[in-house]
């Protein structure tokens, strides 16, 4: 077998640091010898069969000249690539940079766009309202709902036992404290049974949708919208953020129940996945507690701004208010055709 001159030469000079352990006393003779050779080998001689020769004189030294050079070859079983390679010019990789980062940028923005879209629909969900072909969640939430009626119940039942000490002031301050926390609850929850939700979330949004209606005869998801176009821009604002800040807890949600598809490459996804979901949901509770807040004093500062706006008789008394609240509500959800009520009159600028 016929090896290159310089695998040769460089061989040499790779075994000369291991002739010690491989010579023992000869190694000193060897290596002198072999310094010489490669010294004649950097002017241009010829030296690569003596020094085999020299190597080939020892046993140990002959194996290990032998398998570095059958690396060798084994290492040149390739042929290069047609053509002439070139360095890659630094406004390449910088084009190739910048590619990579808006194509990125890109990718983020187009999937919170669409995440985006998706934040009533998680919010409902979050809510309880589960689609029918998911059979197993409609009997899931019949007895999530059946529990929060027993739950609600027992509630009720310990609050009217502490209201009755309370108007006979009987109570103690410990009944007391348990009072204001079960009456704070218990606004948590819609005032009539048949609408309650499978959720936290649900009967929270629940209750203040109900909560006008109780009060002034005013159905929140009817009159909404256009008690809305009569608020000052200031409390817009207030509420805008407050739902923004449900939207987002129900986006996080989304995000973190996405995170799951990653545990193919690491398992410890699953594990942040569900404190993700877990965080989003409570956070989504506490964001629907302040977004509800504002909407019940919504209605209760601004309500006779609709009556106003829509030239309908102020009420005198709370009795009259929700039996106004109830006609206007069917007024604007269906109209009238009949002679009453009497519009007041236009005021004139």
């Amino acid at each position: 077998m016929v090896f290159e001159p310089e695998d040769i030469l460089e061989g040499t000079r790779s075994i000369r640091p291991f002739l010690p352990e491989l010579l023992g006393d000869d190694a000193v003779r060897l290596d002198r010898q072999l310094s010489e050779l490669l010294a004649e080998a950097k002017v241009g001689g010829q030296v690569h069969e003596q020094i085999l020769e020299k190597l080939k004189s020892y046993p140990n030294t002959r194996n290990w000249m032998a398998e570095f050079l059958s690396d060798k070859q084994v290492s040149k079983g390739f042929e290069p690539l047609p053509g002439k390679g070139q360095p890659i010019s630094a406004s390449k990789y910088r084009s190739l940079l910048i590619a990579v980062m808006v194509s990125g940028l890109l990718i983020i923005a187009v999937s919170a766009f669409v995440v985006q879209r998706f934040d009533l629909f998680v919010l409902r969900f979050l809510e309880g309202y589960w689609p029918g072909w998911l059979y197993p969640f409609l009997f899931l939430r019949r007895w999530m709902i059946q529990q929060k009626k027993l739950h609600l119940a027992r509630k009720d039942e310990r609050w009217q036992t502490l209201a009755d000490k309370k108007d006979k002031q009987v109570i103690t301050n410990e009944e007391l404290e348990e009072y204001v926390t079960l009456d704070g609850q218990l606004m948590q929850f819609p005032s009539q049974s048949n609408r309650l939700m499978p959720t936290k979330l649900g009967n929270i949004l629940r209750a203040s949708e109900s909560r006008p209606f109780d009060k002034y005869g005013l159905d929140a998801v009817i009159c909404w919208s256009r008690l809305w176009l009569v608020l000052p821009d200031g409390v817009k604002k207030e509420l805008q953020e407050a739902r923004s800040n449900l939207n987002t807890a129900a986006r996080f949600w989304l995000w973190s129940l996405l995170f799951i598809v990653w545990t193919v490459w690491a398992w410890w996804v699953v594990p942040a996945a569900l404190l993700g979901l877990i965080f989003a949901y409570y956070w989504a509770v506490d964001a629907a507690g302040v977004y509800c807040s504002l909407l019940e004093s919504a209605f209760d500062l601004y309500r006779l701004e609709l009556y106003k706006s829509l030239r309908w008789a102020i009420p005198i008394n709370p009795k009259q208010e929700k039996e106004l609240g109830q006609q206007l509500t069917i007024y604007l959800l269906r109209g009238s055709d009949r002679d009453r009520p009497i519009f007041t009159p236009l005021k004139e600028k």
